[in-house]
């Protein structure tokens, strides 16, 4: 399944923050979004999912616009996970992730035999099975971003959408969350994530988007798109990009007024 955009102008009502947008999502690809704050990356996800009416262009998913689909089935095939979620009753880990088949119940219907196994499933997945019976509400900020992703796991869906999971996250998170991203695509899951991480998509994504206001400035393969030039104009700092010896991973390193004295 592909979720794409073509020709998309995404804002709030008659406030435009970016116009001619064109990507598309494929089974078992990792497609970045990266730009600065205030760039639209959340505005334009929110388009993609049907929370904000498109402003010109359209979304679809397949062949289908996505404003013929209804919520339950469109979440059948499209997951989210957002960038934070603080809960404010006492569900317990397993009970949030649970949560994520509710796209598959019928109304009234209480969750099946398999539906908690799924849960359980994502649960162990994300390594948080320890932690099923502990209040979501107490649980450390990585652990909770790692709930909501096994909680996307669990929706079973073809496209998930990932609003900058790694923000406010340790060193240690990040990792786990970036392994996750690997996986699903490894597994055949379509994956578009926000981050502000230049070194996140250089290392996961395979197609990478430039968004500022205004819309995309780039559009296409990581290694083509994430340059230090490009880079540079987007952020307006100094960057240059350099290749470990040895393993071949390319790294995104700021340029101080210092180091460029030197």
């Amino acid at each position: 399944m592909t979720l794409a955009c073509e020709d998309l102008a995404y804002g709030y009502g008659a406030r435009r923050i970016g116009a001619g947008a064109t990507l598309a999502v494929a089974p078992g690809e990792v497609v970045c979004l990266l730009g600065p704050n205030g760039g639209g990356k959340t505005t334009l996800f929110k388009t993609l999912l049907g929370l904000l009416p498109p402003l010109a262009g359209r979304v679809r998913v397949d062949d289908m616009d996505i404003t013929q689909l209804s919520r339950a089935a469109l979440a059948r095939r499209v997951a989210y996970v957002p960038q934070a979620a603080a809960g404010y009753f006492p569900f317990t880990v397993a009970e949030v992730v649970l949560m994520g088949r509710a796209a598959w119940l019928g109304t009234f219907a209480g969750p099946t035999a398999t539906d908690r196994q799924l849960a359980a499933a994502a649960l162990v997945q994300v390594g948080m099975a320890h932690l099923a019976d502990a209040e979501f509400t107490r649980i450390s900020g990585g652990e909770r971003q790692l709930t909501l992703l096994a909680r996307a796991l669990a929706q079973a869906a073809s496209v998930i959408v990932l609003d900058e999971p790694t923000a406010n996250l340790d060193f240690g998170n990040q990792v786990r969350v970036l392994e996750q991203v690997r996986r699903l695509a490894d597994a055949g899951v379509g994956v578009l994530w926000a981050t502000h991480d230049p070194g996140h998509a250089l290392e996961c994504a395979t197609r990478t988007a430039l968004v500022a206001p205004g819309g995309l400035r780039a559009y296409g393969p990581t290694p083509e798109v994430v340059t230090a030039p490009a880079l540079s104009a987007l952020y307006g700092v100094a960057v240059r990009i350099e290749t470990l010896p040895g393993s071949g991973v390319r790294v995104c390193i700021p340029v101080s007024d210092t180091a460029r004295a030197l």
